[in-house]
C-alpha cells in the first residue's frame, strides 16, 4: 500500500464529507447517533468477540497490564458506549449558536456564531471505546473524522467503524465524515499530522511517547496532555471518612487511567489519624507504597520515595505519599511536579477549599471528590475526544464545544464607515 496516497485520499474524503457535515441539521446529527447506538447494542456479541481477538493477540504480543486493561471491552462497557452516543443526542447542538450580541455605536449589530473545526484527525491507543466515543463527539459537532487507532485494537476498532458507517448511510449523511485508518502501518501517522491542507486539529490519545511523538512533528495543531499525575490532598480539617473513602477511590478504582491519582499529599496533624488506615485498604489491595521520611516512620512497610517519583504517572498499583505542613505546602507541591490534569483537597474547611481552587494550576481542580470524576462522561459532556492541560482554546475533558471555535458575525442595515 502507498501510505502517502492512502492518507492523502482519505484527507480529500473527509474535507469533501466535513462541507456535509457542517451544514447538517440537528435531526439528521441525533438520528445517526441513535442508529448507531442501536448497532452497538446489537452487534454486542459480535464486537465482544472481535475484542476478545484483540485482548489474546495482545497478550500473546506481552503489551503491558495497563494498556490490556484499556483495551479490555465489558458488556457494560459496550452498553456505556451505546448510552454516551444517546446522551451526546440529548445535548444542545453547539453549532450555529449565536451570543454576546451587542449594538456599536456605527449601528451594527456584533456577535458571535459558534462553527465547527472542520476536520479532526484522533490518534489513539487500545481503547476501542474512543472511535464510537469519537465519532459520536465530532458527528454531533459538524466535523468530520479521521481516526486511527493503534494495531492492538485493530479488529475492535473496525467493527464498530463499520456500525459507524451503517448508522451514518441510515441518517442520509456522508459515510465518509467517519473514517478508520485500516492499515497499522505506522507511517500513516507521520502523514495524519502533517496533512495541514486536509486536517485542522489533532488529538493524540495514548502513551507519553505518542503524545510527544505528534506534539513535536504535527504541521497542525494538538490538542493533548502528556501526563496524569493527579494528586488528592488531605486537609488537617477534613472530614476523614471522606478522606479515606476518596483517597481509596482516587487510587484504586482503576490503576491504569490518567485521572487515577498517583501522589497522596497529608497535612502532618493528621498523618498518624488517616495514614495507617489508608495503608491497610492499599496492602489488602495488592498496592505498593513510596513515601517520604515521615510517611514511612507512620507507616513502615512503605518503601523510600525518589524525586523520580513525584514526577512519575504511574498506570500501576503504586502510590507516592508525602506528609506536608500544610496547604501552601501541598499546592506548591502539586504546582511543581503535577501535569496539570486533575488535583483534589479534601477538607471542610471553605476558605482553604476556595483557595485551592484558586490557586492549583491544572485543568480539573476539585473539592471533596474523588479524582476519577475528571471524565467527559460524568462531567455530563456525553463522552470526551480527550483531556487537554493546554490553555487555549479547549482544556480539560474536550466534548462538543471543545470541538468547534467561534467566529465574528456583524449585522447591518446598510452601514458604511466613515
Amino acid at each position: 500500500m502507498d501510505i502517502k496516497q492512502y492518507m492523502n485520499e482519505m484527507g480529500q474524503s473527509a474535507r469533501a464529507a466535513s462541507r456535509q457535515i457542517a451544514r447538517a441539521d440537528t435531526n439528521a446529527k441525533n438520528a445517526a447517533l441513535h442508529a448507531i447506538a442501536n448497532a452497538i447494542e446489537r452487534d454486542a456479541e459480535a464486537l465482544l468477540a472481535a475484542n476478545a481477538a484483540d485482548v489474546t493477540n495482545a497478550r500473546a504480543s506481552g503489551l503491558e497490564a495497563a494498556l490490556i486493561d484499556r483495551l479490555t471491552l465489558s458488556p457494560s462497557g459496550i452498553t456505556a458506549m451505546a448510552e454516551g452516543l444517546r446522551q451526546i443526542a440529548t445535548l444542545p447542538d453547539p453549532v450555529g449558536e449565536m451570543s454576546d450580541f451587542a449594538y456599536r455605536p456605527s449601528g451594527i449589530q456584533l456577535g458571535k456564531m459558534r462553527v465547527p473545526l472542520g476536520v479532526i484527525g484522533i490518534i489513539y491507543e487500545a481503547r476501542p471505546n474512543v472511535t464510537a466515543d469519537a465519532a459520536g463527539l465530532c458527528l454531533k459537532s459538524g466535523n468530520a473524522a479521521i481516526l486511527r487507532g493503534g494495531s492492538e485494537a485493530a479488529l475492535s476498532n473496525q467493527a464498530i467503524a463499520a456500525l459507524v458507517k451503517e448508522g451514518l448511510h441510515s441518517a442520509g449523511l456522508p459515510e465518509a465524515a467517519i473514517q478508520v485508518v485500516e492499515t497499522t502501518d505506522r507511517a500513516a501517522v507521520g502523514e495524519l499530522i502533517t496533512m495541514s491542507e486536509y486536517v485542522d486539529v489533532v488529538v493524540p490519545r495514548g502513551g507519553k511517547g505518542l503524545i510527544e511523538r505528534v506534539s513535536r512533528e504535527a504541521c497542525v495543531p494538538v490538542i493533548k496532555h502528556l501526563d496524569g499525575i493527579c494528586h488528592v490532598y488531605i486537609d488537617d480539617e477534613a472530614d476523614l471518612d471522606k478522606a479515606i473513602r476518596i483517597a481509596d477511590n482516587a487510587k484504586t478504582h482503576r490503576y491504569g487511567t490518567c485521572n487515577t491519582m498517583e501522589t497522596l499529599l497529608v497535612n502532618d496533624n493528621i498523618a498518624t489519624l488517616v495514614l495507617p488506615a489508608l495503608a491497610n485498604i492499599y496492602a489488602a489491595k495488592g498496592v505498593e507504597l513510596r513515601g517520604c521520611q515521615r510517611t514511612r516512620d507512620i507507616v513502615p512497610i512503605a518503601l523510600a520515595v525518589t524525586e523520580e517519583d513525584w514526577r512519575t504517572e504511574y498506570l500501576a498499583p503504586i502510590l507516592s505519599i508525602r506528609v506536608v505542613e500544610d496547604l501552601d505546602a501541598a499546592i506548591s507541591h502539586i504546582n511543581n511536579y503535577g501535569s496539570h490534569h486533575t488535583d483534589a483537597i479534601v477538607t471542610e474547611n471553605y476558605s482553604k477549599a476556595r483557595r485551592f481552587l484558586r490557586e492549583v494550576d491544572s485543568a480539573s481542580v476539585m473539592v471533596n471528590a474523588s479524582t476519577r470524576f475528571a471524565d467527559g462522561f460524568e462531567y455530563g459532556l456525553g463522552a470526551e475526544i480527550g483531556i487537554s492541560t493546554d490553555k487555549i482554546h479547549a482544556r480539560g475533558p474536550v466534548g462538543l464545544e471543545g470541538l468547534t471555535s467561534q467566529k465574528w458575525i456583524v449585522l447591518g442595515d446598510g452601514q458604511v464607515r466613515s
